[in-house]
């Protein structure tokens, strides 16, 4: 379910804000910040896999300035994907990187 609304989301290549994203899945309370972590990191999962570019990155914070949120930094530095420091400036490059893969 989660990656037939990622990839209509990558059609447009428009990101999306989590809770936005929440609504969309129509996830609920409770945990629906987990809920839609596991999702994300499966989708993950299942782009390296497949050797495709990180769809869940376009599933941005609202208050990060159009970027994901640390756990999708930090996921993927757990899985060898991004060897920076998830708060350097380096997050941003890597992050434009994997949507410009997926256009």
């Amino acid at each position: 379910r989660i990656r037939a609304h990622l990839c209509k989301i990558a059609q447009t290549a428009q990101p999306i804000t989590h809770h936005a994203f929440a609504k969309r899945l129509e996830l609920s309370p409770p945990n629906t910040i987990h809920k839609l972590t596991v999702a994300l990191e499966q989708s993950i999962d299942e782009n390296v896999a497949a050797d495709q570019p990180l769809i869940a990155a376009l599933v941005i914070s609202k208050a990060k300035a159009g970027l994901p949120v640390r756990g999708f930094f930090e996921y993927t530095k757990e899985i060898g994907l991004f060897d920076r420091d998830v708060s350097e400036p380096d997050a941003s490059v890597f992050h434009e990187v994997e949507l410009k893969k997926g256009r």
